[in-house]
């Protein structure tokens, strides 16, 4: 699968994480993450990372940093069930307002002091996404 997402800037700096809903399961249940999907076929990446954060939050972004592309594999009962590409993209907002749509259940904007707080809490692949784009 391919993902592309967005580490999202407000005026103020901070970053929105969220959670997906309780019943959607899966990989990333339970953590923060930054908001992003699945690259539909024939979709840009930008343009995906654009609609993905559109879908999940209802908020209006422009990319300013393609950031640099990492992968996970998951094994489970020795095969494959989950082989990720992230494709990630700085943004800022510049419309809407934040509302948890789609599979996002909650969301928080957070200080980047606040992320030392809360860094247990966040997805294994969000805290390597905010290394790479020098967020810690």
């Amino acid at each position: 699968m391919v993902a592309v997402g967005a580490i999202i800037e407000d005026n103020d700096g901070r970053i929105l994480l969220v959670k997906h809903k309780p019943e959607r399961r899966g990989y990333w249940q339970d953590k923060w993450i930054c908001p992003g999907g699945r690259l539909e076929p024939g979709e840009t990446m930008e343009d995906g990372a654009k609609r993905e954060v559109k879908e999940e939050t209802d908020l209006d972004i422009e990319v300013t940093r393609l950031l640099l592309p990492f992968e996970r594999v998951v094994n489970g009962d020795g095969e494959i069930t989950l082989h990720v590409i992230y494709i990630d993209f700085m943004a800022k907002v510049v419309g809407g307002e934040f509302t948890p749509r789609s599979d996002v259940g909650e969301g928080k904007w957070v200080s980047r002091d606040e992320l030392s707080v809360i860094w247990d809490d966040l997805h294994a692949d969000t805290r390597r996404l905010l290394a790479l784009a020098g967020m810690v």
